[in-house]
C-alpha cells in the first residue's frame, strides 16, 4: 500500500506529476466547453490505480465499451476496455491541451530536480515498465507514429544533462521507446521512487532498492519478485480483467445494515 503514500498532493495540476502523466498515458479533450480528462485501460492493476489517483481530483465518470483486438492477449477475441473521466473547467487546467515539443522542453528544463523526478514517475507511471532479469530495466514507451514521440528524445537529453544518468533508444513491434539498464536505472530510480504510485511499478521498484541497498537477500528478493511477475500475452490477472476487478469491489462499496 505504499503507492497510497503522498496521493493527496495529486489534487493540484500543478503538480509536474500530471505533465508527465499527460506525456505519456492521459488524454486531455475539449469537451462542451469543459476540459475532459480521460485515461483508458484494460488492466486489472490500472483499474484500480487510474480510478485513485482521477479521484484525488474528484470522482471519476466510467464508460465501458468493447475492443475488437487484444494484440497482447492471444487468448482473447475481444476485450472491454474501461475509460475513467473527469472534467474541468477550462481555467483550471495548467498546461496546454496539445503538447508542443518547444514548450514542452522548455517547462521541463525549469523544473528543479524534485519537479523533474515527479515528471518522469508521471511518465513511467501512464505508460512504463520496470523489471528484473539478471539486471534492473526501466522503459517510458510510446506508441510509433504517435504525436508524443518528442517526448522520449527530450527526457533523454534532459535526463543525462540533469542527473548524468544515459537511456538509449529501442524500438518496439508497436512503440518505440527509452530504455535505462543496470546502474542507470537503479540510479533513475533512487531519484523517482517516492513519485510513482502505479501500485505494481512502485512495489517493484521498493524491492530492487531494497536489493541494491543491502536490505534483503538475493534470495528473498528473487521470492518476492517472482510474485509481481506474470506472462505477457498469456492468460494473467492483470491484463484485460479491468471490469471484473472492478465488479468484484464493488459489493464493498456499499453501506450494509439498516
Amino acid at each position: 500500500c505504499i503507492w497510497l503514500i503522498g496521493l493527496e498532493g495529486l489534487r493540484s495540476l500543478k503538480r509536474p506529476y500530471w505533465l508527465g502523466l499527460r506525456a505519456s498515458d492521459l488524454s486531455v479533450k475539449k469537451y462542451n466547453k469543459k476540459v475532459r480528462l480521460i485515461l483508458n485501460t484494460t488492466n486489472a492493476i490500472d483499474a484500480v490505480f487510474f480510478l485513485k489517483i482521477l479521484g484525488t481530483i474528484r470522482t471519476p465518470s466510467l464508460v465501458v465499451e468493447w475492443k475488437n483486438k487484444a494484440p497482447t492477449a492471444k487468448y482473447v477475441s475481444r476485450s472491454i476496455a474501461l475509460s475513467f473521466y473527469v472534467d474541468l473547467d477550462i481555467g483550471n487546467r495548467p498546461w496546454p491541451i496539445k503538447l508542443n515539443a518547444d514548450e514542452l522542453e522548455k517547462m521541463i528544463k525549469n523544473f528543479n530536480d524534485k519537479e523533474l523526478a515527479m515528471f518522469i514517475a508521471g511518465a513511467l507511471d501512464g505508460d512504463g515498465s520496470i523489471w528484473y532479469n539478471g539486471s534492473v530495466n526501466v522503459m517510458i514507451s510510446v506508441c510509433k507514429d504517435c504525436p508524443k514521440s518528442f517526448i522520449l528524445d527530450m527526457l533523454k537529453r534532459v535526463i543525462a544533462e540533469r542527473f548524468g544518468i544515459v537511456g538509449s533508444d529501442r524500438s518496439l513491434e508497436t512503440a518505440d521507446a527509452l530504455m535505462f539498464y543496470g546502474r542507470n536505472a537503479v540510479k533513475l530510480l533512487r531519484h523517482i521512487a517516492k513519485y510513482v504510485h502505479h501500485p505494481l511499478r512502485r512495489l517493484r521498484i521498493e524491492l530492487i532498492l531494497a536489493l541494491y541497498d543491502g536490505r534483503i537477500s538475493r534470495g528473498a528478493f528473487e521470492k518476492l519478485y517472482e510474485i509481481t511477475e506474470y506472462e505477457y500475452g498469456g492468460p494473467d490477472i492483470k491484463r484485460n480483467h479491468a471490469l471484473e476487478i472492478l465488479t468484484r469491489a464493488a459489493p464493498q462499496t456499499h453501506t450494509h445494515g439498516g
